[in-house]
Order: C-alpha cells, then structure tokens, then sequence
C-alpha cells in the first residue's frame, strides 16, 4: 500500500467518526446549507443540470437543495455506479422518481434520461480549505471530475458538514479538486 493510501485510510476512521457525530448534532444543518447551495448555483448563470445524490449513512442530506432547485426549473440527476473503475453516469430525478436499490445500498431512478451535469454536489468524509476532500475510496466522483472537465465546464462542490473540515486531506495525484464546498455555515472556496 502506497503512504498516501495508508495516509487515507487512517484519515478515513477519523473522518467517519466526525462526520456521525456532525450528523447526530446536525439538525437543520441540510436546510441551511441548501440556501447557500442556491447561491452557488445562481452564481453560475449558464449552469442548468445539477446533480445531487441520495444520501447513505451520515451523509449531508442534499433533498432540501434539491427540491429547491426542481421548484426554480433547473434539471437534476443523481449519480449512477455502472462498473468499478469508471466515471459515474447520471440519470435525471425528480421529486417523485420512483427509485430501486443500486450498487453500495444507494437507491437510484428507476428509469429516466441520462443528463450530463453542469455542478456536481459531491458527498464526501472530510475536506480541506484547499479543495481536497476524502471520499470513500473508489474513485468515482475523481474520475468523473476528471472526464467532465476534460470536455467542457463543470463544477464540482462538496457538500458537507462544517465539522468535516481538517487541516489537511491526504491527496494523491489521480485526486480531483473540488470548486468549493458548501456546509451549512456557507459556501468556502478553496485558498
């Protein structure tokens, strides 16, 4: 194991067990980190598909932005894992999706579209003030990062917990660079 996996995956213990408790406490903390994910969004004016996610575990619950940003017109997708190793796929949602269980017990769309998106909410375990964040290890949300900037705009925010910030996130090169992160404290971009 390379010192930056190693690095990761002791940072990763830490960061699951911040994150829980962040959560425990964390009641209102979606809602109020949706109002700045609406900033962000309208500060991108030619962003109009923006993917979400349907939260596992502890995760930041992103519903509240999303049901806000369906009410203002913009089109949503959630990410689609179709093998190991390769970039997401999104398929469009709407409130009333019908969803089924996919790969890692996240539920997704039955059936719709398949959308490329502008913004990309990211989950994630921890984050830094320069834009690293810690994901769970499979190098999804990177390669997609990666493929979607290779082609066009597209901006990548983690959404997270304030408490989910460190010092300084264990990077490897193949690592993809978040645009932001938004909390429920607002919006950081990265220094």
């Amino acid at each position: 194991m390379s010192d930056s996996a190693e690095a990761k995956k002791v940072a990763r213990t830490a960061a699951f067990e911040a994150r829980a408790q962040a959560h425990a406490e964390g009641a209102g903390a979606a809602r109020r980190a949706a109002g700045h994910v609406l900033t962000v969004v309208a500060a991108l004016r030619e962003a109009r598909v923006v993917s979400g996610y349907l939260p596992i575990r502890t995760e930041l619950d992103p519903m509240p932005a999303m049901l806000a940003l369906h009410g203002l017109g913009y089109r949503l997708c959630v990410p689609v894992i179709e093998a190991p190793r390769q970039p997401l796929r999104f398929r469009a949602w709407t409130p009333d999706a019908t969803l089924v269980p996919g790969p890692f017990g996240v539920s997704v769309p039955a059936e719709g579209e398949e959308l490329e998106p502008d913004i990309l909410l990211v989950p994630l375990l921890a984050f830094d003030s320069y834009g690293n964040r810690l994901g769970y290890g499979g190098g999804f949300y990177d390669r997609t990062l990666h493929a979607l900037r290779a082609r066009r705009m597209a901006w990548g925010y983690g959404f997270a917990y304030e408490r989910q910030l460190v010092p300084e996130v264990p990077r490897a090169l193949t690592d993809a660079v978040l645009d932001g992160v938004v909390t429920e404290t607002g919006a950081r971009l990265p220094v």
